[in-house]
């Protein structure tokens, strides 16, 4: 991966998606897509396209984001019995990541298991120590490339939940990264991408599957890019530091 020393051209492209996805009628609920993971049409269909996936048909334990547009994704891990784990907001807890295990959970309370106040009631906290080896990996996008670059909101906490696990041995190079987006998030422009960013190894639309080559992904947490009031925030990296 190259140096991303163009983070202005990131901000460019997240305003201008979220502008098309609005005003093309493709963003559905939560209102304006703007500043989060924006949810689109038919991210259902993509959640279903990515179950059909061998990587999913593999995995055992997911870990994704808490997001909208994959709550879909959420609901079908559980139905399918694979055990989800979902980072604390901001990694703000000792115990950062929420596990919902399938088998903890009445069926008939999948659906509100999988919703963002949900997770919080249902999931079970845990370290990243803790945390089951993770077989596959849903990140939200806000674009992409189809070489696998991703743009999220730009806040770089999906980064560095990967960079932790990292750190704990629970993901590495092989481990499957996938995104599920529209289409219309799909982007052309070159984008700078970072050491520290974790490349999509697949791209599932409501209309298509993309595989780009998985290059090598982040080793572990890059602690030049945390200053001291980041790693305040967040206790495990002051464990970690220690």
């Amino acid at each position: 991966m190259g140096n991303d020393h163009e983070s202005i051209d990131k901000a460019s492209i997240r305003e201008r998606v979220w502008d098309d996805l609005e005003d093309s009628g493709v963003a559905r609920f939560p209102f304006p897509p703007h500043g989060r993971i924006p949810n689109f049409e038919h991210a259902r269909q993509a959640s279903d396209r990515l179950a059909d996936q061998p990587e999913w048909n593999a995995a055992a334990t997911i870990k994704t984001n808490p997001d909208a547009p994959q709550l879909p994704v959420r609901r079908r891990a559980l139905r399918d019995g694979k055990t989800v784990y979902v980072a604390v907001p901001r990694l703000a807890d000792e115990q950062c990541f929420l596990e919902l295990d399938p088998e903890s959970i009445p069926p008939e309370e999948y659906d509100d298991a999988t919703t963002v106040a949900g997770i919080s009631t249902y999931g079970d906290p845990v370290g990243p120590e803790a945390v089951a080896p993770i077989d596959l990996v849903i990140s939200g996008s806000v674009a992409v490339t189809p070489d696998g670059g991703r743009i999220g909101k730009g806040e770089g906490y999906s980064d560095l939940e990967f960079a932790l696990l990292r750190e704990f041995g629970r993901v590495d190079d092989e481990t499957p990264v996938a995104t599920t987006v529209h289409e219309r998030q799909v982007i052309d422009d070159p984008v700078a991408i970072a050491d520290h960013d974790v490349a999509m190894t697949l791209i599932v639309t409501p209309d298509r599957v993309r595989r780009p080559s998985n290059g090598s992904q982040p080793t572990g947490i890059d602690w030049s890019l945390l200053d001291d009031d980041r790693r305040a925030e967040i206790p495990v990296l002051e464990r970690l530091a220690d």
